[in-house]
């Protein structure tokens, strides 16, 4: 059954996921043997997927009720960049991108508790288990480069702000199995990304200086600037593939703000719709019991 959970995963909240990919020598020098190491290890992406996915679940239901990572085993993703060597498939260039699940565990606990005070708190995740998972991070801040956190998770749902960075002409891997899409990729360049993201801010910045999904872009903005200039961009749209794709929201978002730097509320208008359309319902599905 545990080879098949990625495959399935019925019942699970649908996950995406924004991630950088690094070439090695963008990773401090202790950390890249590693890097390759645990790459090799991992085997196939549907495989990374799958191990994930089931440490995932086995934290949930572990005694004494620590949901955290330990960080004793963290998987790598990694993705050829194609040299456009039609005789050699397996040339090109390979990068990297870290799991880094401690990081992203703190990070999202952190957030969690800055809405939630007092009992609450201490029921979700005790004091004992947020200070034995602090000890992990400072860990890891003392031995690498833990600025870069490699992946932006969202669930039930991917933000706009995550479409402006892709245009439609961007490779995209269609994952499908026994009739249904498991996921798609879309990928993009970290040059091509982050003028993307800069085009948008600069034109929401003029014509809707007061949209929530202009902070959004800054702040991507500012996130993709960490990373080296040769990186890639991947949006990883899960499980929630199967109900949306084939998808245009990339086209509806960068035409929303084109409308509205053009002044036509009309056509910003009609995009809004489209995307809502698309993506209100599965937002809903958070809510059902």
């Amino acid at each position: 059954m545990s080879g098949k959970l990625y495959g399935s995963q019925a019942g699970l909240p649908f996950s995406s996921a924004l991630r950088v990919y690094e070439p090695l020598e963008a990773f401090p020098e202790d950390q890249r043997q590693q890097l390759v190491a645990s790459g090799t290890r991992s085997g196939s992406r549907a495989a990374v997927e799958n191990a994930e996915l089931l440490a995932s679940l086995g934290r949930v239901t572990r005694k004494g009720g620590d949901p955290f990572p330990t960080g004793s085993t963290d998987l790598v993703r990694i993705t050829r960049v194609p040299s456009g060597d039609r005789n050699d498939p397996d040339a090109g260039r390979l990068l990297y991108c870290p799991s880094q699940l401690v990081i992203r565990a703190g990070l999202a606990a952190n957030a969690l508790m800055e809405g939630i005070h007092g009992p609450l708190a201490d029921l979700l995740i005790p004091v004992d288990q947020r200070d034995r998972h602090q000890a992990r991070i400072d860990r890891i801040n003392a031995s690498h480069d833990a600025k870069r956190v490699h992946t932006r998770a969202s669930t039930w749902g991917i933000p706009f702000s995550w479409f402006s960075l892709f245009q439609e002409s961007d490779r995209k891997d269609v994952v499908e199995s026994g009739g249904r899409i498991l996921t798609v990729r879309v990928w993009a360049s970290l040059t091509d990304a982050l003028d993307r993201a800069r085009f948008a801010v600069a034109n929401l910045a003029l014509a809707a200086p007061d949209l929530d999904m202009l902070d959004d872009l800054t702040q991507l903005t500012e996130w993709l600037e960490l990373f080296h200039v040769q990186s890639m961009v991947e949006l990883d749209y899960g499980a929630v593939a199967d109900k949306v794709y084939p998808d245009e929201s990339p086209m509806d978002v960068r035409l929303g703000i084109e409308c509205l730097a053009e002044g036509d509320m009309t056509g910003a208008a009609a995009a809004y719709r489209r995307l809502a359309s698309r993506w209100i319902p599965i937002r809903q599905l958070a809510r059902a019991s």
